[in-house]
């Protein structure tokens, strides 16, 4: 029996739950992103109405005030959103206990066990449809297919409010014809080689050499061939499955430029221990740390380093990039946005200390000491302790997308 697909999308989420709880938005281009007056941020999310000015998700907010000067700019309200994106799943779960989450507003649903008790794939996609309008106050998109990606296709292909089938007997007609930019995994860069190739539709990749996709883009070029000849096979995971991740990271934009080592030290240690917690939470330790700074020129720099040994502590963290930062930026620039990335991840029943060199004792106590902060902020609020040194005079702001998940007051 052939698979049957959802892949459900929330529409312009983050605006759409805005425009819901203040509906004298709804009539007005609105984004949500930060702050203009401190540079805080980009473009989050956009209603309708925005769109139509040309506005994007991810430009800065100064591009999207070229576009359209009477724009609104909300702050965002993560916690919000998470708690209506939480809401939607459960009534996923409603219908399939597969349900494989995309990000905070897409997932897929395998339903092809549920003909029965609900009715087709289109059926049971309008169902949830209705119901997320009428319980939640916001409209999802729904594409119906055989696979992920062409399911992910379908939900793209019509917006707001809608539902899209692609069925396998009419994927030469309905799928082929659509640009090749517009298939998951093909990005400005990917779609831009493929055209120097003379490759612009889905259709063309599924037509040509294989050979020479994977000369030209490596083993992307073998994988975009089997997604355009419709032979993505990858299962839908259960509701309870967790994906591993493969790196964990934060990063903070500033509100004002950074000029001095001892500035951005400060932001690299508040990042330092959201990103040890996050290690903590997820049983994880890790070898690579990577320094991620952009200038005032809006020029991104990654630098990296591989520990002798895995880490998930505050300190052996900043240290590493505290190195980074002196071994690799000239301050020829001020400096706009830290994030700091561990990556090359290991889990704790994988991870066995062997160097000599390192203190066990010392790390051991550090260990108990960060896991009692986690300890005090998870029950008092984030605010309740903080190291002394990021306490004085200024202090930075975080992107709104991540400000709700770091340390205390330090990022309001």
């Amino acid at each position: 029996m052939e698979r049957t697909i959802l892949h459900c999308d929330l529409n312009n989420f983050y605006a759409s739950v805005e425009c819901r709880d203040r509906p004298e938005l709804s009539h007005v281009p609105v984004v949500v992103g930060g702050d203009m007056r401190t540079r805080h941020g980009i473009v989050l999310a956009k209603n309708e109405i925005a769109k139509s000015y040309g506005i994007r998700t991810a430009e800065t907010l100064w591009q999207a005030y070229q576009k359209c000067r009477s724009l609104v700019v909300v702050p965002p309200r993560m916690e919000e959103y998470l708690k209506v994106s939480r809401r939607v799943r459960k009534i996923y779960c409603d219908y399939t206990d597969m349900v494989e989450p995309f990000g905070i507003d897409e997932c897929w649903l395998d339903v092809t066990g549920s003909f029965r008790l609900f009715g087709t794939g289109r059926q049971i996609a309008d169902t949830i449809r209705e119901r997320v309008r009428r319980e939640e106050g916001v409209c999802i998109s729904v594409g119906v297919s055989f696979n992920k990606i062409f399911a992910k296709l379908g939900s793209d292909y019509k917006k707001p409010d809608a539902v899209t089938e692609f069925p396998r007997g009419r994927m030469e007609e309905q799928i082929w014809p659509l640009d090749a930019g517009e298939m998951l995994g093909v990005g400005k860069a990917t779609r831009e080689k493929l055209g120097r190739m003379g490759i612009h539709t889905i259709g063309d990749i599924a037509h040509a050499d294989r050979t020479l996709l994977k000369s030209m883009l490596g083993k992307l070029g073998d994988t975009l061939h089997e997604y355009a000849c419709g032979m993505e096979h990858s299962r839908v995971r259960f509701e309870y499955e967790r994906i591993p991740p493969k790196s964990v990271g934060h990063s903070s934009t500033c509100p004002q430029d950074l000029k001095s080592a001892e500035e951005i030290h400060r932001v690299l240690l508040a990042l330092s221990e959201e990103v040890s917690r996050k290690l903590r939470r997820e049983h994880l330790y890790a070898f690579s740390i990577c320094l991620i700074l952009k200038d005032t020129s809006l020029s991104t720099m990654e630098h990296q380093c591989r520990l002798e040994e895995p880490t998930r502590g505050v300190r052996e963290m900043m240290q590493a990039a505290d190195r980074l930062l002196f071994q690799s930026y000239r301050f020829a620039r001020p400096i706009r946005m830290v994030g700091i990335r561990a990556s090359t991840l290991v889990r704790e029943e994988e991870y066995a200390q062997t160097s000599l060199y390192l203190d066990a004792q010392m790390r051991e106590k550090e260990e108990r000491i960060d896991r009692k902060i986690d300890a005090l902020r998870e029950r008092f609020g984030k605010q309740v302790i903080q190291r002394a040194s990021l306490l004085k005079g200024w202090t930075p702001s975080v992107r709104p997308e991540i400000e709700e998940s770091l340390p205390g007051n330090l990022y309001k």
